[in-house]
């Protein structure tokens, strides 16, 4: 795996290195060893997937507070997103920066998200399936976020979303 840092501290391009041949191809996704020697320590606790019938399906942007701040490595497995991470640690150097990355399921990139961090996509296409590998257990009454469209940020998203659920919608302003 190649793993290329971001403009966002502790935050990851990780590009697998599949192995070709006339049916396709393998590439390892997760290898503790290789995240080690790339400095990330994680170890994923909890595997989750997001089905997304619709294109531009928007789904953030989400965290969880501390104690049960949450590292993310975000893969898709059919279809493509456009990823957004946002930098929400305050004593960090790119406190409220976004960066965004295209996720598909021909390219294999993952993006891996360092706890701290608010994340989100939107679909790039119908029937997309984005698999999350959890650095922490959901915990039930901490899930957190703020909305998509967030001034602070200023995230610019390649389409407007045409589904977005009403508690997505719904998030609270970033404090100023």
């Amino acid at each position: 795996m190649k793993f290329e840092a971001t403009a966002i501290p502790g935050c990851f391009l990780v590009e697998p290195e599949p192995r070709r041949d006339d049916r396709g191809f393998f590439a390892r996704l997760y290898c503790p060893d290789e995240f080690a020697a790339a400095g990330i320590g994680f170890a994923p606790v909890q595997i989750n997937l997001s089905r997304n019938d619709k294109a531009q399906t928007l789904r953030g942007m989400h965290f969880q507070d501390p104690p049960h701040a949450e590292a993310k490595l975000v893969h898709v497995a059919r279809g493509a997103i456009f990823d957004v991470v946002v930098d929400l640690r305050p004593e960090s150097p790119a406190h409220r920066r976004w960066l965004g990355f295209e996720l598909t399921a021909d390219n294999a990139r993952q993006l891996f998200i360092p706890e701290g961090c608010a994340h989100g996509f939107l679909t790039l296409c119908a029937d997309t399936d984005v698999l999350y590998g959890m650095g922490r257990k959901y915990v039930p009454g901490q899930a957190r976020g703020y909305r998509y469209d967030e001034p602070a940020f200023g995230i610019e998203w390649p389409h407007a979303p045409a589904s977005i659920s009403p508690a997505d919608e719904a998030w609270p302003p970033f404090p100023a």
